[in-house]
């Protein structure tokens, strides 16, 4: 095997015979090109919902690659699988009379959202209106618009001059926030939040900050973007993080469990008081990706939402977090842990220390996959996972962190 292939998140150096090649995938299981057995802690990278190997997902897929394949959405043209997903999705969502923008990745929702929220401000005459605020610890995707937007200071470095306009405030603290709208308020276009810090850390907001930020943004006139590519399609105990946590939005992005991963495909919810701005403009919204309203990646879309809903996945994620949460929470009474925090079925145990030790027992030793986050490890299974692995997960974390 060669190093033809360059890994994302991983060292250039490292060589593709050190990787483990998965090779095999199913429910909350996977297995290596030697066989060896893995529980899936972390849904792949926080996407799969519905689980790995769905025969429903493979011939939904199927029949859809058997009529279009593929074709453009750009005018004149759509195709039924994306005007249904976009229909399906808004009607779960916190705004359901808005509509949808649709792209492969978070990522590309992330710098899609920033463009809409700006254009917002300009066809509004407030063309002063270009700051984003963002959150120490946020993770909005590795495009430009999105590195700038994030909040996790590494992952800005060395890529040279950045998109300006950006201001950042503690993740946790709401007064911050606040002074940032007293300094720059008339030139503050949006904030931009995950209702539930995933890759920063799996952070919930502090009781009241969310609020809080709806409310400097309807003072200020500024928008309120959710970033929910992780949050979102039942992770949460909701469909929606915001739903979950009591706070509407204007602008939402989504990906990841949209379609579990089967298939790229991400979008953006803009809301109605947005979509009505935008629908008054004279031209064309001139952005757009080529995929954009892929239709059978828009026809894998429907399929997922179809198996969440009739599986109760999303009151499933409840479940799952009740699990972990009592499992977690006797680590910490035994001291095998310093804390855990989490909603729904995306939950962390804080060590107090480098988790990257742990994790790597934990894969190694017992083959469970969790997220390495700093002192931290993120755990984020798929929603079907059962109740024999949520043990089998957390009797490993005991075991590995009585030695590491």
């Amino acid at each position: 095997m060669t190093n033809a292939l360059l890994h994302p998140f991983s060292s250039p150096s490292k060589a593709e015979a050190d990787y483990i090649n998965i090779v095999r995938a199913e429910g909350s299981s996977l297995w290596d090109d030697t066989g060896k057995q893995y529980i899936d802690g972390l849904a792949s990278l926080w996407y799969c919902q519905v689980g790995h190997g769905r025969r429903e997902m493979r011939e939904a897929i199927t029949a859809q690659l058997d009529g279009l394949a593929t074709y453009n959405t750009f005018d004149p043209f759509t195709n039924a699988p994306s005007a249904k997903a976009a229909e399906l999705i808004v009607a779960r969502s916190p705004l359901p009379d808005g509509r949808v923008f649709l792209g492969c990745s978070g990522s590309e929702a992330v710098d899609t959202v920033l463009k809409i929220a700006r254009i917002t401000h300009q066809l509004r005459g407030d063309h002063d209106r270009q700051i984003v605020v963002r959150r120490t610890h946020g993770y909005h995707g590795t495009n430009f618009g999105g590195t700038s937007a994030q909040g996790i200071a590494p992952n800005r470095e060395n890529w040279g001059d950045l998109v300006p306009h950006f201001v950042e405030v503690p993740h946790d603290d709401i007064e911050a926030m606040a002074t940032a709208f007293a300094e720059h308020g008339e030139r503050i276009a949006a904030v931009i939040t995950e209702p539930v810090q995933g890759a920063g850390g799996v952070l919930v907001a502090p009781e009241g900050y969310l609020e809080g930020a709806r409310r400097l943004c309807d003072d200020n006139g500024a928008l309120l973007i959710f970033d929910e590519v992780i949050c979102g399609f039942g992770r949460t105990g909701s469909w929606f993080g915001a739903q979950t946590l009591g706070v509407t939005p204007d602008l939402m992005t989504f990906a990841k469990g949209v379609t579990s991963g089967y298939l790229p495909l991400s979008g953006v919810v803009v809301g109605r008081e947005v979509c009505d701005t935008l629908e008054g403009m004279e031209g064309i919204l001139r952005t757009g990706y080529t995929y954009s309203g892929h239709p059978t990646c828009a026809a894998a879309a429907v399929k997922n939402i179809e198996i969440i809903e009739n599986e109760g996945l999303v009151a499933r994620a409840g479940h799952i977090g009740a699990q972990l949460s009592t499992g977690l929470a006797a680590l910490a009474s035994d001291g095998l842990i310093e804390d855990y925090r989490g909603v729904g079925a995306l939950w962390a145990a804080e060590l107090g220390r480098d988790s990257l030790p742990a994790r790597t027992a934990l894969l190694a030793d017992h083959g469970v996959i969790v997220r390495p986050i700093g002192t931290a490890l993120g755990m984020c299974p798929p929603l079907v996972i059962g109740d024999d692995q949520i043990a089998t997960m957390l009797d490993a974390l005991a075991e590995v962190l009585a030695h590491h």
